[in-house]
């Protein structure tokens, strides 16, 4: 009897050491840093790699540019010589660049501002306001999500012809329309965090809707507001489709109509002219997503959880 109990005493008694040898763990953390850190290493190859092509063929002449890869100059050292910035000259001239540039702008910021304003006001209500068929009206929202813009351009056009709309104004309507409902389901979401305690302070103290959303809600908001507009600006200034469609080539083409229309030539022939005017081109979303990032970050996960 005392022989049996000890032997299963001691099979039934775990020690750290036999843990240590023979319980299962639920992971291994070394294998699992080594194994996301390779998986991060390869998606960072495959986003530069394109990125490295486009900006050493926008210095490559013409005739190595139609004749050879990019990669040549990697087996063909002697070749870097041939490198110019004549390629960012022509390509401003011959596209117009320095007014494409300026109209990218004029269309970007308003088609960015505008939707974020007023999808703020309708997030503050579907979140803190009670009216019918509320939650409805949100699934709604929420189903445009999954809408392609291009099933709308036809049904948007005609409506245009009939109230004369065109220029500008016609691609902000239209970008303000396609982002609205992102804007909406983003800030909605991030607003549902805030805590009520502080509305209801503000109702209690006599505070009206508009005084609580701007003095309270909107800096309340700002990191949600920053993710939106830095997605949006980035969304609208890299467009083509909508600009194309809207818009079209003319003098209020933005940056990517022009090096579309006038760059690419016949058969691919210009590509060196298209690479520099692409890379031209992303010099500000570079810039702006380099710069605010950390927003963009912070606003997206912010409304994830609560506290």
């Amino acid at each position: 009897m005392s022989s049996s109990t000890q032997t299963l005493a001691g099979v039934g008694t775990a020690t750290p050491r036999t843990m240590r040898k023979g319980a299962p763990r639920g992971g291994n953390p070394a294998k699992a840093g080594w194994l996301t850190r390779l998986v991060l290493l390869v998606i960072c190859f495959l986003w530069i790699v394109p990125t490295l092509g486009l900006f050493l063929t926008s210095f490559r002449p013409v005739e190595d540019a139609n004749s050879t890869g990019w990669w040549n100059l990697f087996t063909n050292p002697s070749s870097w010589g041939n490198l110019t910035f004549g390629n960012y000259a022509k390509a401003i001239d011959q596209a117009s660049l320095g007014t494409a540039f300026i109209n990218s702008v004029a269309i970007s910021l308003p088609a960015t501002f505008i939707p974020l304003l007023v999808s703020a006001f309708a997030a503050y209500a579907f979140t803190f306001m009670e009216f019918p068929y509320r939650d409805t009206l949100f699934l709604i929202v929420v189903a445009l999500l999954v809408v392609p813009n291009y099933v709308s351009f036809v049904p948007v056009l005609q409506l245009y012809s009939d109230l004369g709309i065109s220029g500008f104004a016609g691609v902000w309507l239209a970008h303000i329309g396609f982002g609205m409902s992102l804007a909406i389901y983003i800030l909605r979401n991030y607003m549902a965090t805030l805590p009520r305690t502080v509305i209801e302070s503000a109702k209690i103290d006599g505070a009206s809707h508009f005084q609580t959303f701007f003095r309270l809600i909107l800096p309340m908001s700002m990191p949600a507001l920053a993710a939106f507009a830095i997605f949006q600006f980035l969304w609208v200034w890299n467009d083509l489709l909508v600009a194309l469609v809207f818009i079209g080539p003319g003098q209020d083409a933005p940056i990517t109509v022009a090096v579309k229309n006038n760059l690419l030539g016949q058969a691919g022939a210009g590509w060196h002219l298209v690479t520099a005017g692409g890379f031209f081109s992303m010099i500000v979303p570079i810039l702006v997503f380099l710069g605010m990032q950390r927003f963009f970050v912070r606003g997206l996960t912010a409304g994830a959880v609560k506290g």
